[in-house]
């Protein structure tokens, strides 16, 4: 059975930083392209940021150079690390692996 469970989500002043992790179960993080997703309530939920199973990573534009996305292989974790954070990156934050998806967890940020 696979899980994906996110962790991390919190209410956070314009200019913070927040980590968000991701635990998997059931599904290899290192062997995985493994990805965070975020959605606003009446829109589409848009990719984030992904590591590939070689450790290529791929952003939206709108992150790039504020977020950072990893994993730790001997904790099957993965990461996004967000800095700089903007009042636009409000949403729930979804982990996905393998097709799976975890529960969300909401990140605000005030302005």
């Amino acid at each position: 059975q696979v899980q994906l469970v996110e962790s991390g989500g919190d209410l956070v002043q314009a200019g913070g930083s927040l980590r968000l992790s991701c635990a998997a179960s059931g599904v290899i993080v290192s062997i995985n392209a493994m990805g965070w997703y975020r959605q606003v309530p009446g829109k589409q939920r848009e990719l984030v940021a992904r590591i590939y199973s070689g450790g290529s990573t791929q952003y939206a534009d709108s992150v790039k150079g504020r977020f950072t996305i990893s994993r730790d292989n001997g904790k099957n974790t993965v990461y996004l690390q967000m800095n700089s954070l903007k009042p636009e990156d409000t949403a729930v934050y979804y982990c996905n692996g393998n097709g799976w998806w975890g529960q969300g967890t909401q990140v605000t940020v005030s302005s």
